[in-house]
């Protein structure tokens, strides 16, 4: 062969080769990413080939499928009491993507999940098609319906109810309003991405999960972890001992005096069991100033701030940290012990507190799964309980009750009383803006109801009452947020 010829043939043999190496390359080594590339149509022709599998709430379902007329994507998603639901469900839509539990479990509510490789098979040999599993929730339908309700009852109010089983970490109740209803936008229409379009551009944020994604001050809620701080670390010993801090309260290092609205007279060297009866700011910014912020931050973290509320495992229903701030100067200390400052929380991390007070100072896991279920039924996978952390001493976390129950008894946090039940409750008004006076507060409000055979319930109410036709007067954790608290109580644990 003379050496044109060679060189031709050479040049032929190796793009051959560079075509070989590039279908092999796609074929074994991209050919997952590929597969699940949101953009490749074929991938999302076969995830709604086939009706999605259920999200159970309560022995119900609450996600559906139905047929579609108009597209090659064959059947759309449909939800009972969307809205309702829509915080713990997500959305799964054709054009829009997927969230929360449809995104984390999409894999077992399509059948494709790897635990079901054997019963695709069989399902092919029998002719019957893929099947799908189901996702069994730890939703209380009756608390999250009473948190539904209580929320949506205040007209134009933004906000979140989080429910937690003290004991086993069990999301009982996850609200978040206003909300949205994922049927809407479901399909892949031109209409119901309009739709979307709309809800995202809207003002109050339909589309956000309060509970879960947005922080914000806890106020005076978080009294219970200061006072929990105090106690762990030896400041305080007796609740019932009056205290030397004055009021109104000299910011460390300011020339700013911060009084209560229980007044001076109530307030000035109160006990703690006082000051928390009546939500007393000097107590409570003296036992920061006292601890100072590394000893404040460890006992915050030991509740969950400045970690991930849910593992890696979780998925789309990780959590937006809260934070409890590094390097914090003498009068930032301070403000974090009345839930003010650089402090940030979510509902569901302050729900976490007080379930770990409740459940004597340990912090169960949070989860909202119960059970993955197989196309038969067969559970694929059980969520056990499993302890977060020691966040304080038994004894502390008894005290912390004894100040709570005695505040819903004689103090702010009344409205949460339930006859049967024992209460406890604490109160909040987070102020918010460079100046409190040009925005108005948000209310919060925690609690926890307990029975004589142990069982148990905690609560967080978050309300923004931005739009709401209310007076700055009126805005109170203790007015807007402990019904809503107490009829999520009164649904989990009178049923």
């Amino acid at each position: 062969m003379n050496k044109p010829l060679r060189a031709v043939a050479i040049f032929c043999g190796l793009l051959v080769l560079g075509l070989l190496i590039r279908a092999n390359w796609l074929q074994y080594v991209r050919a997952p990413e590929l597969a699940s590339d949101t953009k490749n149509r074929r991938v999302q022709i076969e995830q709604f080939a086939t009706p999605r599998g259920d999200i159970i709430v309560g022995g119900r379902a609450v996600t559906g499928s139905k047929e579609t007329e108009t597209t090659d994507l064959k059947y759309k998603r449909t939800y009972a009491d969307g809205p309702m639901y829509a915080p713990v469900t997500g959305y799964a839509s054709q054009a829009q993507g997927m969230t929360l539990l449809e995104k984390t479990y999409d894999g077992i509510l399509t059948g494709k999940d790897d635990r079901l490789a054997f019963q695709r098979f069989a399902d092919v040999v029998s002719g019957e098609g893929r099947r799908a599993g189901s996702v069994v929730t730890t939703i209380d339908p009756k608390a999250q319906k009473a948190a539904w309700d209580g929320l949506t009852d205040l007209k134009g109010a933004r906000g979140a109810v989080v429910a937690l089983d003290p004991q086993t970490g069990k999301v009982l109740a996850m609200v978040s309003a206003p909300s949205y209803d994922p049927s809407t936008f479901a399909g892949s229409t031109f209409k119901e991405s309009d739709r979307f379009v709309a809800l995202d551009k809207k003002k109050n944020k339909p589309l956000a999960n309060r509970a879960l994604r947005e922080t914000y001050p806890p106020g005076s809620t978080f009294k219970i972890l200061t006072a929990a701080a105090a106690l762990e670390h030896g400041i305080v010993s007796d609740v019932d001992a009056r205290t030397d801090a004055v009021s109104p309260y000299p910011l460390p290092q300011s020339t700013n005096k911060i009084g209560s609205e229980a007044g001076d007279a109530v307030c000035n060297k109160a006990s703690m069991k006082t000051a928390m009866q009546h939500s007393c700011n000097n107590v409570f910014l003296d036992a920061a100033s006292k601890l100072g912020q590394d000893k404040m931050r460890e006992t915050a973290e030991k509740f969950g701030f400045n970690e991930d509320v849910y593992s890696d495992d979780f998925g789309d229903l990780l959590a937006t940290k809260s934070l409890y701030p590094q390097d914090l100067d003498k009068p930032g200390t301070a403000l974090t012990g009345m839930g003010q400052g650089s402090l940030t929380s979510t509902p569901m991390q302050m729900a976490l507190v007080t379930a770990g007070i409740a459940n004597d100072g340990k912090v169960m896991q949070p989860y909202v799964v119960d059970e993955v279920k197989g196309p038969d039924l067969d559970t694929l996978e059980k969520t056990e309980p499993a302890v977060m952390s020691e966040a304080v001493s038994a004894e502390t976390a008894q005290k912390v009750q004894e100040m709570m129950e005695f505040t819903a008894k004689e103090g702010s946090a009344r409205r949460a009383q339930i006859d049967g039940i024992t209460v406890g409750g604490k109160t909040g008004t987070a102020q918010r803006g460079v100046n409190v006076n040009d925005e108005v507060p948000y209310g919060w409000f925690v609690s926890y109801g307990k029975k004589d055979d142990g069982s148990s319930v905690a609560v967080a109410v978050f309300i923004d009452p931005t739009d709401m036709d209310i007076s700055r007067e009126d805005i109170s954790g203790g007015g807007l947020g402990a019904p809503i608290a107490k009829s999520v109580m009164k649904a989990v644990l009178k049923s």
